[in-house]
């Protein structure tokens, strides 16, 4: 009995309600809303199957922050700390997502200069790429279409600044690569030696 008495004058302490109370809205809350960004960007990927076990444990989570706020809805701080938590969770979220690297991007480079050096590397290297010859508005230039993992693109990106630093290039997300459908599509910058990322995510289909 004494064991209850003294958990129930802990609650109902000032050291609760003002400290650990909060820290728990706050980190509740940027859990699932980092939950909630991840699952949303997986969506948009196609991880069709991964996305909603999260979308589980996000809305569990949020129901336990959410009912202490509505216990102290004449509590300020405890608003103030809901609304941290979930600016909190964007930010984390976003940021757990590049660091995972998910998913495809393609690359376009336009450049008017001799491009055969910059061409010569990225083949070599594995990059699986297609080049055409166009018409500029300031006359002829190549333009280098690539399709690759997301985790290779810096890797990439600092080829094309070495070889041609003024060349214009766009990067653009990838929903769906069909496996096979460009020449050499297992070489590394597609289904590379961080194959970690697609064991972790084998259930995108």
């Amino acid at each position: 009995m004494d064991f209850f008495v003294e958990l129930e004058k802990f609650f109902g302490s000032e050291l609760f309600g003002l400290v650990i109370m909060p820290v728990f809205i706050v980190l509740a809350r940027v859990t699932d809303v980092s939950l909630g960004t991840l699952r949303i960007i997986l969506i948009a990927k196609g991880y069709r199957k991964i996305a909603p076990m999260l979308g589980f444990f996000e809305s569990f989570i949020w129901i336990l922050a959410v009912s202490q706020i509505m216990k102290n809805l004449d509590n300020l701080y405890y608003f103030v700390m809901y609304a941290s938590g979930f600016a909190l969770g964007t930010y984390f979220g976003m940021y757990i997502e590049s660091k995972l690297s998910l998913g495809e991007v393609i690359v376009r480079i336009i450049t008017k200069y001799d491009a055969s050096e910059l061409v010569s590397r990225l083949i070599s290297d594995n990059y699986n790429l297609t080049t055409i010859d166009a018409d500029g508005q300031f006359g002829k230039v190549k333009i280098i279409f690539m399709v690759l993992k997301r985790e290779y693109l810096n890797e990439a990106l600092q080829i094309i600044k070495q070889y041609n630093p003024n060349a214009f290039y766009t990067v653009e997300d990838v929903k769906f690569v069909r496996e096979g459908s460009l020449p050499g599509m297992n070489n590394y910058p597609f289904r590379g030696k961080k194959d970690k990322i697609n064991r972790a995510f084998s259930m995108k289909k």
